[in-house]
């Protein structure tokens, strides 16, 4: 049962044996790839991390900060140091140190503001934080993310900035789209990828694309990260 954005958090009884069950089925459905699931757990509480811990999901993302931070302080010690936390949300400059200090993934990195909060904030934890930079490739005004313009002018300084490192691009494409306008929402991350590692000289080996609805369409066209939350928790 998916909780409403007001309850998110709310530690539900999640059967393991269901979450292994939907498991297999996207393992199944990508077994022609060596594409990382994430699990979204913004929606559930602890029982959905210890859940999906059991059965081998090292892979765990958050979409609210201070909502994140709660669950993952409660997390036995164990599941903690052998697991990646990934935040996702939008991230505001004010969260920054709380999502620093407790994640080891930003995935959602829109601007050049939030990447210089993210570097000072790791250099203070002596720290080099992952990050994904997000582009909004579809141009939904009620999404963050870079436009790839602005990603092109802003990409040398980004990647000059000490704590960080850029490890690739990250989109959301738009709900209700028909398969062949996700194709090119996707092959086009992959392309403009592609293109910054040509023009800048970097290295960018992931692509977190696609999610419980399109996530089979993402991986055909390159991606290295599906998030994965109603498909294996419901």
């Amino acid at each position: 049962m998916l909780i409403p954005s007001q309850r998110w958090g709310e530690d539900i009884a999640i059967d393991s044996s269901l979450v292994q069950l939907n498991l297999q089925d996207i393992k199944n459905n990508i077994a022609h790839s060596k594409t990382k699931i994430i699990a979204v757990t913004k929606y559930f509480g602890l029982k959905a991390i210890k859940a999906g811990y059991s059965v081998g999901i090292r892979d765990f993302a958050e979409s609210r900060a201070q909502d994140g931070v709660k669950k993952i302080s409660e997390l036995p010690v164990y599941i903690k140091q052998n697991s990646t936390f990934h935040f996702i949300g939008h991230l505001q400059t004010n969260k920054v140190d709380m999502v620093v200090k407790n994640f080891d993934v930003i995935q959602s990195v829109d601007s050049l503001k939030v990447a210089k909060a993210i570097s000072k904030s790791a250099c203070s934890l002596n720290k080099r934080e992952s990050i994904l930079l997000q582009i909004n490739n579809a141009g939904e005004e009620q999404k963050s993310g870079y436009s790839k313009e602005q990603l092109r002018s802003e990409f040398s300084e980004l990647s000059a900035l000490e704590g960080i490192n850029i490890i690739g691009l990250m989109n959301m494409a738009p709900l209700g789209e028909t398969e062949e306008n996700l194709k090119k929402l996707f092959s086009d991350i992959r392309d403009f990828r592609d293109e910054l590692e040509k023009k800048f000289g970097v290295e960018l080996p992931e692509l977190s694309m696609g999610m419980s609805d399109d996530y089979k369409i993402a991986v055909a066209e390159g991606a290295t990260m599906i998030r994965i939350g109603r498909k294996l928790f419901t």
